[in-house]
């Protein structure tokens, strides 16, 4: 019987840095044939065209009909999107399908990643790989989460994760866990690796606190590295052989005692598509404007700039935004602005009326 494809699993919470983290795996795979599977939230594919500009992935036919056939977007290379919002919630719709289709090139794969939504609990998606059309395939080798360092240091995640932790030691029967908070217990509850990323941003002490935050979290003994921009060798991020999908039991979640599990309703996101360029310091002041006037977690998208021929990612977490050219624009990509906001009961309208209303 032919081995088990492993198959990597990389969490995190919104602007973690996940997709850096895998484009830097792919740009430096060592030879490896992988294969990535991403989740988003929101209906623009902006991780995925992220991935897919790493220029290291082979050029392939798409995937054949009956992949098209479902609401996932299949592209040329490795890379499927999956657009329907989390996948922990909708794995039954989506998630069989696309994995049938990867295994019919099982012989060509050495490994799949999965990229899931800074939204989506890990738990659900693990134990759909203990579904016996795929279980005799593949299995789940570790469960990687990635922390964004300074964001947890200045409690982007919660008001003030630490004060949080502080009240939850002090009196264990009171509830202090807002949903966002739960989300990212859970996610390291799972980990078989946590990488404090974007440690360039902190000091050695604030570093510390975060780590030492992070243990408290762990139910078990858990692997923390820390990286910048998510520059780490593929050994560190592969060949973990835990079979999670088989050991679930020592990773609690706050969900286990729960059928099913709803996310905030009020969390959603808003896309706009503009056909028009920006001054790209105008429009991040703009967007540091709206951060402060509504509750937006994560901002991410591309942005055309006048008299510039490269296409600008413009990433936001909280109050912290950070921006480069990833390629070229191709000659027959239309030159649109593309943005995804993440947060809590948006105002969409409002949004595109401030951005639209920018001088270009």
């Amino acid at each position: 019987m032919a081995a088990k494809i492993p198959v990597t699993i990389i969490t995190g919470f919104l602007g973690s840095g996940k997709t850096t983290l895998i484009r830097h795996l792919l740009q430096n795979n060592q030879g490896r044939r992988i294969a990535v599977l991403v989740n988003e939230f929101g209906e623009l594919g902006i991780d995925g065209d992220l991935l897919r500009s790493c220029q290291v992935c082979d050029e392939e036919t798409p995937a054949d009909e009956t992949a098209s056939q479902t609401t996932i977007t299949s592209r040329p290379p490795d890379i499927v999107e999956l657009t329907n919002g989390c996948l922990c919630c909708t794995v039954q719709e989506e998630f069989l399908p696309v994995m049938l289709e990867l295994l019919k090139r099982r012989d060509s794969l050495d490994c799949i990643l999965i990229e899931t939504s800074g939204l989506a609990l890990p738990k659900p998606l693990i134990k759909a790989f203990r579904w016996h059309e795929i279980s005799h395939a593949v299995t789940v080798d570790g469960v990687i989460t990635v922390v964004d360092c300074e964001a947890v240091s200045t409690g982007t995640i919660a008001t003030d994760l630490k004060a949080l932790e502080a009240q939850r030691q002090a009196d264990p029967s009171l509830d202090h866990e807002t949903p966002i908070q739960e989300l990212f217990e859970d996610q390291l509850a799972c980990a078989d690796l946590v990488i404090l990323n974007k440690a360039d941003l902190v000091d050695t002490a604030t570093q510390a606190d975060v780590e030492r935050l992070v243990l408290q979290e762990l139910p078990r003994a858990v692997k923390i590295v820390s990286s910048r921009h998510g520059q780490l060798d593929p050994d560190i991020l592969l060949g973990f052989q835990a079979a999670v999908e088989a050991n679930l039991e020592s990773r609690p979640s706050h969900h286990d005692e729960e059928e099913d599990h709803d996310h905030d309703d009020e969390i959603t996101s808003a896309h706009l598509i503009l056909d028009r360029a920006f001054d790209p310091a105008l429009l991040r002041k703009q967007l540091e404007t709206l951060v402060q006037e509504q509750e937006i977690y994560r901002i991410k998208g591309f942005v055309a700039v006048p008299q510039k021929p490269m296409r600008l990612v413009m990433q936001g977490v909280g109050k912290r935004f950070d921006q480069f050219y990833d390629r070229p624009w191709q000659p027959e990509e239309a030159k649109q602005t593309r943005l995804v906001f993440i947060g809590r009961a948006l105002d969409a309208s409002r949004i595109e009326s401030q951005l639209t209303a920018l001088p270009g």
